[in-house]
């Protein structure tokens, strides 16, 4: 006898397994994040009050005092890399939208070869004294474009694309913090030992001390108009991380496609130029032409700051401080000689080139 096959009518409405998945991701990445914004929101209290360190170093050394007391579980992990990547990648984007790219010139064309100069020596000191130290090639890069660029953004927004070890990241971004407050230190006493004007010392300052808080407290420590000259400088050589991410984002493509097989001309272009980055440029376009008014910029910051905070939170509870042992002094020694080379070679070139 036959049997009748019946089949379900088609109602037009999806399933939604979709729906399903995304509230399980949710589920998954929920504590993980929540922690690192836990860590993000004490780590900004205490950057308040010590600005010389700021969110994100404290942010950084929460997690990985939090990560070696408490060793959270496998539970944790999918938060911690949400905070690690995405987050972060957001951060980059947010950031831009406080940058208009005519400030490139607003700064004058005397200044640009001593900031290119600067970020030039600091990345070829990198390869080499990193080769010299023989220290390995991701901690070479972290190290060389923290010190040539912006400290722990340009760490950040690298990172993004390198995906280089947690331990790494942190190892870098410990670097750079230790020869930021040495600038702080130092820097406003030399420059009067050295007898510079606001002026130079505001270019000296900007192109040779990492991160921003860090040159606000030596431009404005210096006097004079020092502080809000060197906050230009440093807020254009910031706009570095754009070619100098394309470039490590082109490198990792290639290393993936020569591991895989893949040609150059098959490399899509979301592999050379990452989608965070091309966020980047379109939010400082929109500064530029006016769409982002400059009384939103102080609020960006906040918020662009709070974002890479709740990123590096992210890495330093994704980590151990064994991880940290294992590294050695040789990153710290690259920090050194690279702070030293860029900052003579800031003075070297202004003295060259500005009159």
């Amino acid at each position: 006898m036959a049997t009748r096959e019946t089949t379900r009518p088609t109602t037009g409405v999806a399933p939604a397994p979709s729906t399903e998945r995304v509230v399980r991701r949710c589920r998954e990445v929920a504590p993980g994040l929540l922690a690192a914004l836990a860590v993000a929101g004490v780590a900004t209290a205490a950057g308040a009050e010590v600005p010389v360190i700021g969110g994100p170093v404290f942010g950084i050394v929460i997690g990985l005092l939090l990560a070696t007391v408490l060793a959270p579980g496998a539970r944790w992990r999918p938060g911690f890399a949400v905070a690690s990547k995405p987050v972060l990648q957001t951060s980059i984007v947010v950031l831009g939208a406080t940058l208009s790219l005519t400030q490139v010139a607003s700064v004058g064309a005397s200044s640009l070869p001593v900031m290119l100069g600067t970020v030039a020596v600091a990345l070829g000191g990198a390869w080499l004294v990193g080769r010299l130290l023989g220290i390995e090639r991701d901690t070479t890069l972290l190290v060389g474009v923290g010190t040539a660029i912006c400290g722990a953004s340009a760490i950040a927004a690298t990172q993004s694309v390198l995906k280089a070890r947690e331990s790494t990241v942190a190892y870098a971004v410990g670097t750079i913090f230790v020869f930021n407050i040495a600038a702080v230190l130092a820097f406003p006493s030399l420059g009067h030992l050295l007898g510079l004007d606001p002026h130079a010392f505001g270019l000296w300052a900007g192109t040779a001390i990492n991160d921003t808080s860090s040159v606000v407290a030596a431009g404005y420590a210096y006097g004079g108009d020092a502080g809000p000259y060197s906050v230009v400088v440093k807020l254009t050589r910031s706009l570095m991380i754009i070619p100098v991410v394309m470039a490590v984002a082109f490198l990792v493509a290639r290393r993936g496609g020569a591991a895989t097989g893949e040609g150059r001309r098959s490399l899509p272009w979301t592999r050379l130029v990452p989608l965070f980055l091309v966020g980047f440029v379109v939010a400082s376009a929109l500064t530029t032409i006016g769409v982002v008014p400059t009384s939103w910029h102080p609020a960006l910051t906040v918020v662009g700051t709070f974002l890479i905070t709740t990123a590096l939170a992210g890495i330093g509870l994704s980590m151990r401080i064994a991880d940290l042992r294992r590294a050695g002094v040789r990153p710290l020694v690259l920090g050194a000689c690279l702070w030293v080379l860029v900052a003579a070679s800031s003075l070297g070139i202004q003295a060259l080139t500005v009159s």
